[in-house]
């Protein structure tokens, strides 16, 4: 091992991009441990592996993938301010991008414990590190003692103005049609995931194509890290196979697991193999050639599995039958129900043979939108899918909690939705999906998409199209490869390749491909991809049946939506001091009501009578003053020529003092006073905002008399009685002291505009 102040580093460059490979600095205890870089992005990843005595009955590999705030040079936003609890969905995800290629590269048999850690030490927020964890990992344990059948490498390719591109920045990928996140070995693909915006399934077979020649330079740079640095691998023999006992089951199941594997009902048929198992375990057991060694037939269950496994795949080879009678190629039956939920916004349920699942749709405002921090970014989600797998669903008592399994698989239906759905601008409204399993046998995930999208359609929720999934099965004997259509679980678990691709008419949206082989041929990659293609035709033919577009209006228990614009100078008053006026009007109806600083307000309320209402409440900040309208408002200041009264909120204007009343009057306080309400009535509109208002019309209404308007020629009061020379010095008319004089046009008085009408007439 190098020294940590003198560490290995190797480097290559792939698409002009360089990579560097580099130990011996860091994590120099572990079996494995390597530092990748390309751009300002570092991953550490560490591989670790211990002896276990106990036979757990599965290989306990461990991965975890970890991104550390300070990598971006952030602080965490938790309470905490550190990285603690479970892992984020991000992490979680990116856990499974490293298990899923990695997890059968290893010997069978092979028992002991490995962890596998990736930390992210540094990013610069334009190279995901998540594809550089694939790569890294297979580093870690290609030149460590673990036996594993490496190397992989990890890539990420773009589609942008009909290029792919290798490893494209965030910016890049942003205006990519394609985010295919890929792994392969040096013969062939190995796992497959990603999104896409309606691309034909021949880019995507391209794409795989394409990326698996440019990271060969990545799995070359791991070999000469094998060869400067790699210790010898740990001493590994697989179990010596016991022959008499293979034997002595075959012997005792052959007959019974065939007939029982014809049985075409999930649970039918996993009952007539357990009474198989059962009657092999007690014969065994009563067998003279193991009751000296019994510790021997801790590997019939082993054998079993393998027996079936072998039925199984010969019927297919032989015979092109499969377990439940289908040929390669058919569909399950397909129902769908919708709106079943009397009081969801969008509900439905569609079953695919034995794979049932129910999916419910709500609406929100933005203000249910989930905030994502991450070293990518932080953003904001407007939709969100949820898959759930509870253990009734496959007839099991297992403890509820959310796995990686769900979030991954709820993950994969999130893209496969999301590139259908309506703008924030033509929808502003937060969308989240729920798919509860009901009943699983073989890939509910797609079973959620297409009950998803009859969910959203179902809530009114105007999505450009349908969409729907399938999951492709292999099977390989010998030379001869066998593409299963809608794969059952059984066949998930005994055959070679699980590959869930979902899409509309147009093209694919969503795909995510894990194989248990070596690889596979490009000519299968693309039977299967064109296989996949005429089920989801079929799929959306089916899902057609009962609801062929969106609702034309969202449900009657939706959120109800109006967006209304308003003058941006009038906000502050509908926000209030301390958002006094909103919390008011939310408090009161119920809605949620979201501002932009141009002025558009949407309204999210859950009757249409709690929206109409808080759109008065809002629309009440942003009234214009109109000829002939009488409003009422406080007088809000008291000056020789009239009164000033507020009108409408932030509105202004002034009652001249021979508007006041029908009479005469010599003083404006003979009438009202600081505070009263007042009734006036707008006699004209001015230019520039200026307005007349009068009392004396309104009181002319109310008592049946005629209304006489005189409008005064100038600001000044009317002549008073009275000897001039009885008026005290400095007094100019009565007009009092300079300062308390109104500037400006007087002509007919005018309007103290506040921000809100934007009316301004009479400057003090």
């Amino acid at each position: 091992m190098q020294s940590a102040f003198n560490p290995l580093r190797l480097t290559t460059t792939v698409a002009d991009v360089p990579y560097i490979l580099e130990t011996g600095r860091l994590a120099n205890q572990a079996d494995g441990a390597v530092w990748l870089q390309c751009g300002g992005t570092v991953v550490l990843v560490t591989t670790v592996t211990q002896t276990t005595e106990r036979d757990m009955g599965f290989f306990p590999l461990v991965v975890d993938y970890q991104e550390k705030m300070y990598a971006a040079g952030r602080v965490p936003g938790s309470f905490f301010r550190r990285e603690i609890g479970r892992p984020s969905e991000r992490e979680t995800l990116c856990s499974r991008l490293i298990d899923r290629p990695i997890r059968p590269l290893f010997p069978k048999g092979f028992k002991d414990e490995v962890q596998v850690i990736a930390t992210v030490l540094s990013a610069d927020q334009e190279n995901d590190p998540d594809v550089l964890a694939i790569t890294a990992a297979s580093a870690a344990l290609h030149m460590s003692r673990v036996p594993f059948l490496g190397p992989i490498a990890g890539a990420r390719i773009g589609y942008v103005n009909g290029e792919f591109v290798f490893n494209p920045t965030s910016e890049v990928l942003a205006q990519s049609s394609l985010n295919l996140v890929m792994a392969a070995s040096r013969e062939a693909v190995v796992m497959v995931e990603g999104a896409a915006s309606f691309i034909p399934q021949d880019v995507i077979a391209s794409a795989l194509q394409w990326g698996h020649e440019k990271l060969q330079p990545l799995l070359d740079l791991q070999e000469q890290l094998r060869e400067k640095v790699g210790v010898e691998k740990m001493a590994f023999n697989p179990p010596v196979e016991d022959a008499e006992l293979k034997e002595a089951i075959e012997g005792l199941a052959m007959a019974g697991l065939s007939e029982a594997l014809y049985v075409p009902e999930k649970m039918a048929r996993k009952k007539a193999k357990s009474a198989v198992k059962e009657l092999v375990h007690k014969a065994l057991a009563e067998d003279a050639r193991f009751a000296e060694t019994p510790d021997r037939l801790k590997r019939t269950n082993e054998f079993l599995a393998a027996l079936e496994k072998r039925i199984v795949r010969q019927r297919i080879k032989n015979e092109g039958v499969r377990i439940d009678g289908r040929n390669t190629s058919t569909v399950r039956e397909i129902k769908t129900d919708i709106a079943l939920l009397p009081r969801t916004h969008g509900s439905a349920l569609f079953a695919r043979g034995e794979t049932k699942v129910l999916c419910v749709a709500t609406l929100g405002s933005s203000r249910d939108e989930q905030r994502v921090e991450g070293l990518m970014g932080d953003g904001a989600k407007r939709f969100m899918l949820h898959y759930n797998f509870p253990p009734y669903s496959v007839g099991e008592v297992k403890m509820l909690r959310v796995s990686r399994r769900e979030i991954g698989h709820g993950a994969l239906a999130e893209r496969a939705l999301t590139p259908v759905l309506p703008s924030a601008e033509d929808f502003p409204f937060t969308m989240r999906v729920v798919g509860e399993v009901m009943e699983s046998n073989g890939s509910s995930s797609m079973a959620t998409v297409c009950a998803g999208s009859l969910a959203l359609m179902d809530a009114g929720v105007p999505i450009s199209a349908a969409v729907a999934g399938i999951a492709m099965g292999l099977i390989k004997e010998g030379d001869d490869y066998f593409v299963l259509t809608d794969i059952l679980g059984d066949e998930d678990a005994l055959g070679d390749m699980d590959f869930k691709i979902a899409g509309t008419r147009e093209g694919v949206t969503a795909f995510q491909m894990d194989i248990k082989i070596a690889g596979i041929p490009p000519e299968v990659m693309a039977k299967a991809l064109a296989q996949a293609t005429d089920a989801r035709l079929h799929i959306l033919g089916e899902m057609d049946k009962i609801l062929a577009a969106p609702r034309p209006q969202l449900s009657e228990f939706a959120p109800q939506l109006e967006v209304v614009q308003v003058n941006p100078d009038i906000i502050r008053m509908i926000i209030g001091p301390g958002g006094k006026n909103i919390k008011a009007i939310t408090a009161d109806t119920g809605a949620a009501i979201d501002i932009e600083d141009s002025g558009k307000v949407s309204i999210f309320a859950p009757t249409l009578e709690a929206l109409q209402k808080a759109k008065e409440r809002v629309m009440h900040f942003d009234q214009r003053p109109e000829v002939g309208t009488i409003y009422e408002g406080p007088v809000r200041k008291i000056l020789e020529i009239g009164a000033i009264v507020e009108i409408l909120p932030g509105v202004e204007g002034l009652v001249h003092i021979s508007q006041l009343a029908l009479e005469r009057i010599d003083k404006v306080t003979d009438v009202v006073k600081l505070g009263d309400t007042l009734k006036v009535k707008c006699l004209e509109l001015l230019d520039g905002g200026k307005m007349r208002l009068s009392r004396a019309a309104v009181l002319a209404e109310e008592q049946g008399v005629e209304f006489k308007d005189s409008p005064p020629r100038s600001g000044r009061p009317p002549r008073r009685e009275g000897d001039r020379n009885d008026r005290p010095r400095g007094d100019r008319g009565g007009r009092g002291d300079r300062n308390d004089r109104p500037r400006g046009n007087r002509e007919g008085g005018g309007s103290r505009g506040g921000s809100g009408g934007g009316f301004t007439g009479f400057d003090e």
